[in-house]
């Protein structure tokens, strides 16, 4: 299929990493049917898109947070853009990139204008800050043509909180992008690397391993994970909680007693960020996720795809991933004492931790294959192309 013949597709997030990780092997598969632009802030992780995906890329500067001025002129900055381009389809992923972009492309006329919501911050806050946020979504779904919650948790609080009274799709099962199920796959992973990552990290071969992969922040349940890990190893000796993920000090910060605990808790090992988390869901036992809010969280994914049975909190994403007592168990958020509860359970029965184990893999496999997820996206953007044929 020749470039000119293909219609101008642009994917829009506020930061470049978002295209880089979310959308991952996406933008290349549906650049053989549209011809993609990613368009985000500048960075290292939009040069990376533009390599990898083999499409064009655009930097136009958008703050996360609300800026007024910086928002004005991202605003003038997209909308001259799609006014010179002309896209056949807007489709943005981020909060203020979904709202700049749904409003420079209605100002511009572009017919097909898509938001998913990969996960709501309103719901969390209170007062004069949630009123904007609310307000600034409601704008967004005014402006856009379609709106695509990324799971059921996410598209009722769409509801709920009236955000927009059109339709609201889920694509596939949910999530933005699927999981490479032959990439996130335990079978690459030999028990001789297994042995020898263990043994770099200080871990006993009869050890159990809790892995917990995320920003090492209070809204991911960090506070409360480390106070039942840190109970629980005054009982069970055997037990080993592999932290993988960044220590973010100046947002959301840990309470002191709990980066007390990880300095001096033998049983805790943090690692840091990783660029390949297979090898460390490779060598654990089990997913500990007790985050207070998600959208569609990949992490219980791919621990899912490594065979991995995961405790989560009761909280969009997490909450349709696992089925109770199938591949996981699923808990209140920001109680610390039921965490510690279901984490010596999976500790001491056996029976049951093996059930949940065989059901891991195969429930990720048969929901969220990530070529069922672009299949179903690309029907999504024909069926659109159809029915706006006529406003064209």
């Amino acid at each position: 299929m020749e470039l000119s013949h293909k219609k101008k597709l642009f994917r829009i997030s506020t930061v470049p990493i978002s295209l880089n990780i979310l959308l991952k092997g996406q933008l290349r598969y549906l650049n053989q049917y549209y011809d993609i632009t990613g368009i985000s802030s500048p960075g290292e992780d939009l040069d990376a898109v533009a390599e990898r995906e083999g499409i064009r890329t655009r930097s136009i500067c958008i703050e996360r947070k609300i800026s007024p001025l910086k928002d004005l002129r991202a605003l003038y900055l997209l909308y001259k853009y799609f006014k010179k381009e002309q896209p056949y389809i807007v489709h943005s992923i981020t909060p203020k990139a979904g709202l700049l972009s749904m409003l420079a492309a209605k100002f511009a006329g572009i017919p097909i204008r898509m938001h998913t919501f990969t996960g709501l911050i309103f719901p969390s806050k209170n007062g004069i800050l949630q009123s904007i946020l609310i307000l600034m979504d409601r704008l967004l779904c005014r402006c856009a043509t379609n709106i695509y919650p990324e799971g059921l948790g996410v598209k009722k609080d769409l509801i709920q909180y009236k955000i927009t009274s059109k339709p609201l799709k889920v694509i596939a099962n949910g999530n933005i992008n699927g999981i490479d199920t032959s990439f996130f796959n335990p079978l690459l992973f030999s028990s001789s690397q297994q042995q020898s990552l263990k043994k770099e990290l200080n871990i006993n071969e009869n050890d159990f391993v809790f892995i917990f992969v995320g920003r090492l922040v209070s809204d991911k349940g960090i506070n409360e994970l480390i106070k039942a890990f840190d109970n629980i190893n005054q009982k069970y000796t055997e037990v080993k909680l592999l932290l993988v993920g960044p220590l973010e000090s100046n947002l959301d910060p840990l309470k002191e007693e709990t980066l007390d605990v990880i300095n001096k808790n033998k049983h805790i090992i943090s690692i840091g960020w990783q660029s390949d988390v297979r090898p460390y869901f490779a060598i654990s036992d089990a997913l500990v996720f007790p985050s207070y809010r998600e959208g569609f969280p990949n992490v219980v994914m791919q621990a899912g795809a490594m065979g991995l049975p995961a405790i989560v909190t009761n909280i969009n994403g997490c909450n349709e991933i696992i089925e109770e007592g199938n591949n996981g168990t699923i808990i209140p958020s920001k109680n610390a004492m039921v965490l510690e509860d279901k984490m010596i359970k999976f500790v001491v029965d056996k029976n049951y931790l093996q059930q949940l184990r065989l059901n891991a893999r195969e429930m990720i496999i048969s929901r969220y294959e990530q070529k069922k997820v672009w299949e179903a996206l690309l029907e999504e953007y024909k069926a659109l192309e159809k029915r706006y044929k006529k406003d064209v």
